[in-house]
């Protein structure tokens, strides 16, 4: 699995970057891009080159290559009636005032089979304060409708970012350099 993750995050990252992109097929469907998908929703990535058997059957599109990718799911979970993004909801749900200091808060969360929320790792918080509030917000969310795979209900993973108050940037880190 580890050798997978480091496979589709040096695709994402070399392909992305450059001007002649792949065709990205995520179960089937075409996506403009693959970085955001979870690692550990992956199942499988298959590399086709842009020969003329894969250009006869994906079009000119392929050109540049197709990279296939199967996730463990075949439909995602989603959130509520899909009105409103998770990351959304729990801004809205945080309590942090306009006249606070710019703060973020990165968090790998699980969607369970039976639609529950739980946090993860979290991967970044710039503030304890919000840190708290937004893992406070998360274990308080209403039930998510789980991703399926042939039907049945399956865990899947998903990353909530938040940056608040909305529209005031970061501040800038001092470095400072030794000569």
């Amino acid at each position: 699995m580890k050798r997978l993750l480091t496979l589709v995050l040096a695709l994402a990252a070399t392909l992305g970057a450059a001007a002649q992109r792949p065709l990205y097929i995520v179960n089937g469907t075409v996506r403009d891009d693959i970085a955001s998908i979870p690692p550990a929703d992956i199942e499988r990535v298959e590399e086709l080159p842009a020969d003329e058997e894969t250009i006869a059957r994906y079009g000119q599109q392929a050109s540049h290559g197709v990279v296939v990718v199967t996730l463990r799911y075949d439909i995602e979970a989603r959130f509520g009636d899909g009105s409103e993004s998770f990351d959304a909801y729990i801004a809205r749900h945080v309590q942090w005032d306009a006249d606070e200091p710019a703060a973020r808060v990165v968090v790998r969360y699980t969607v369970t089979a039976e639609g529950s929320v739980v946090a993860g790792e979290v991967l970044q918080a710039t503030d304890k304060r919000l840190r708290r509030r937004v893992l406070k917000a998360l274990a308080e969310a209403p039930a998510w409708h789980p991703a399926l795979k042939e039907g049945r209900a399956v865990a899947s993973e998903g990353v909530l970012r938040i940056q608040l108050p909305e529209g005031k940037r970061l501040p800038r880190q001092i470095e400072m350099v030794w000569r």
